[in-house]
């Protein structure tokens, strides 16, 4: 388990091999690196040079740069010396898909390359369906005759490389034999692997991306498993969620996926994958690495450094344990209320901070009061409770929302089915009177004394937070525990930050939380801000962006609401809004991949619950959207596919019409509603 689960415990960087690209060494605790790919067009050398001076100087430690083909290849040795003319050298990396001739043309040229297996020599056409032990073979032995010629020439000029397996394109033959899981994405990355071993060579990298975090999670703790097993050692890891989309969604679902890892000390190098400019995802980057500077997290800034442990203190045996790092299997639990059982996670708004609550106070977690009708809109993002220390409110609830509160006041609410009291673990057992129905109950993660009094208690929700810096490891140690002492009470999990920038809060809210939803924890969520840093996001323009309800208060709990529903998005565990699968655009991509985004964002984003994949290119576009109901996808200058799960609906669309084709398919696909 420590290998690919260390968090259980404690924090602790997983040691992996040292890998040297240009003077930048990888792996073996040196620093986590930080990088980006160019969108520009590869043969545009002084556009890419630009462009790759913009990421360097925003901190990329990496550039990658699209070759698709020879004279793409070619063109990558005057982008490198136009770069060392002008006083950088940064390594660079040539990304390469279905062209051998090109990759061993970049590796002689730049200082690393990235070889996607399931595109090098495999075919991805879907004709064969079984394949024998002998064909499965042969096939391996083709692939050693293409891929070997590479290798040498990286082991000749000591080029590294990036052995980077993508969900979305995994081989017939692969596909065959594993399916669409994450361990097919293993094994396709561990038959190059095995082959260059064979060579000797290991200035190896590999990645295990996909658009869904929770595939990716699992397919790099296997992978980490798969190489410990067979080799005895690690090789280093890039990590990255592909086609994570733009805007918040794109940071928070970057952050579940490579934060959920890097909790487990995991991961050597990362990229955000953002539809956006690409130096613009180095700040994205810094704001995750930076948790794990030190070796060791700091995302809880005033947390006491410890290990987390069982109540004996001894070593903790999982051998017996329910925790599955290799699965997401949802954690058993009896219902109270609408919270836990087989019910979607609740979000709880904590609007404790407000001096006062009124109609208008909650238009910022999702409900609006329209004065004139006497009746409230409700949103599809609406929190479930509010969280508030003041008295009993003095107007009507809207909907089924519901208000959480002191048992002093809690007490002397008129409704009991609408107030509910909250209590810290020792103050409910001591108390003279609690809610027949629901009763929330806060546990610090540390805290196993108050477990065995809690277990035989009905009616009650367990509310798990830790103050230690290690909180998410702390919390899902406590999940464990509750698991295997058979408590099946619903947990929801409270979260604060101590961050300053909107990036900074989505990504301590996104890694912290969803690594435990992710690993099938969780019945709600309740997201919070330290006193200085509340004052501090309702007073700043933070990152361009700005929250506002009628009154022009509640910016930080709008916020924090928004960031709750699109963490449950990410993790899919309760889907309120459309969901985008949008690559980041590189050099490949044949239209304007943000403004167009922005387009069918426009257009779609009331479809709640449709996936809806918006691809650059035909190279990977096909592939990495296998997850989404929709898709368009870049065929052509000008020229748009349209697909309907993985199947081509229209081709060659004119891109001038090609959204007004999209909305034509969700029509007659039933999946179109009027806005």
């Amino acid at each position: 388990m420590e290998l690919y689960a260390a968090s259980l415990t404690s924090y602790k960087r997983l040691l992996t091999k040292e890998v040297r690209i240009g003077d930048l060494l990888l792996g073996n605790h040196h620093p986590i690196r930080v990088q980006t790919m160019t969108t520009t067009d590869t043969m545009d050398t002084m556009g890419t040079v630009e462009q790759s001076i913009r990421c360097i100087e925003a901190g990329a430690e990496l550039v990658r740069i699209t070759a698709p083909s020879k004279k793409e290849a070619e063109n990558l040795l005057h982008i490198k010396n136009e770069l060392h003319k002008r006083g950088y050298n940064t390594p660079l990396v040539a990304d390469i898909h279905f062209t051998p001739n090109a990759a061993e043309i970049a590796a002689r040229i730049v200082e690393k390359v990235r070889v996607n297996p399931g595109n090098y020599v495999d075919k991805k056409k879907f004709e064969q369906i079984e394949y024998t032990d002998a064909e499965y073979a042969e096939e391996i032995d083709r692939i050693r005759d293409r891929f070997t010629p590479l290798i040498k020439v990286c082991k000749e000029y000591g080029t590294a490389m990036r052995i980077g397996t993508n969900h979305g394109s995994l081989s017939d033959r692969i596909m065959s034999r594993y399916g669409d899981t994450p361990m097919g994405m293993v094994e396709s990355a561990m038959e190059f692997l095995r082959i260059a071993r064979d060579e000797s060579y290991h200035q190896i990298v590999l990645s295990m991306k996909a658009s869904n975090p929770i595939v990716m999670v699992q397919a790099y703790r296997l992978l980490i498993k798969t190489m410990d097993e067979e080799f005895g050692e690690i090789y280093p890891l890039h990590l990255g969620v592909t086609e994570a989309g733009d805007g918040e969604d794109g940071r928070i679902k970057s952050a579940i996926g490579i934060g959920t890892l890097m909790e487990d000390g995991i991961g050597d190098t990362i990229r955000v994958s953002l539809t956006e400019d690409p130096e613009l995802e180095i700040p994205v980057c810094r704001d995750i690495v930076k948790r794990y500077e030190g070796n060791q997290p700091t995302g809880f800034n005033a947390g006491k450094d410890a290990p987390v442990l069982p109540p004996t203190g001894q070593a903790i045996d999982f051998s017996n344990s329910t925790y599955n790092p290799f699965q997401s299997k949802k954690h058993k639990t009896t219902g109270v209320g609408n919270i836990g059982g087989e019910q979607v996670p609740v979000v709880i708004a904590d609007l404790s901070k407000l001096e006062a609550i009124t109609p208008a106070s909650l238009q910022a977690v999702g409900y609006t009061y329209d004065a004139g009708n006497d009746k409230w809109h409700i949103a599809d993002a609406a929190a479930d409770y509010i969280y508030t220390a003041k008295a009993e409110l003095d107007f009507p609830l809207p909907g089924l929302l519901k208000v959480i509160t002191t048992p002093e006041h809690w007490s002397k609410a008129a409704d009991e089915t609408k107030y509910f009291p909250i209590y810290e673990a020792g103050a409910f057992a001591a108390a003279a009177a609690t809610s027949g129905i629901l009763n929330f109950v806060m546990l610090d993660a540390g805290d196993f004394q108050h477990l065995d009094a809690l277990a035989g208690k009905s009616n009650i929700v367990l509310c798990l937070s830790s103050q230690q810096k290690n909180a998410m490891q702390s919390v899902r140690r406590m999940c464990v525990e509750i698991t295997q002492r058979g408590m099946q009470h619903p947990l929801v999990f409270i979260t604060d930050s101590h961050w300053s920038t909107a990036d900074e809060h989505l990504i301590h809210f996104a890694t912290e939380t969803g690594a435990l939803f992710l690993d099938g924890y969780g019945n709600g969520i309740c997201l919070g801000m330290h006193q200085a840093t509340y004052h501090q996001f309702n007073d700043a323009q933070l990152s361009g962006r700005r929250y506002t309800s009628a009154t022009d208060t509640g910016a930080a709990e709008q916020f924090m609401n928004n960031t709750a529903f699109s963490i449950l998005q990410a993790t899919r565990t309760r889907i309120s809004k459309t969901e985008y699968i949008s690559c980041p655009s590189c050099g490949r991509t044949l239209f304007d991949l943000q403004e167009t985004t922005t387009k069918i964002r426009s257009v779609t984003n009331h479809l709640k619950g449709v996936k809806i994949a918006i691809m650059g290119c035909i190279v990977n576009g096909p592939g990495e959207m296998a997850d989404a109901d929709f898709g368009y996808v870049g065929s052509g200058p000008g020229k748009i596919t349209l697909y309907k799960g993985k199947d081509v609906v229209k081709r060659n669309v004119n891109s001038d019409i090609a959204v007004e084709a999209l909305i034509e398919l969700l029509k007659e696909n039933e999946a179109w509603i009027e806005p």
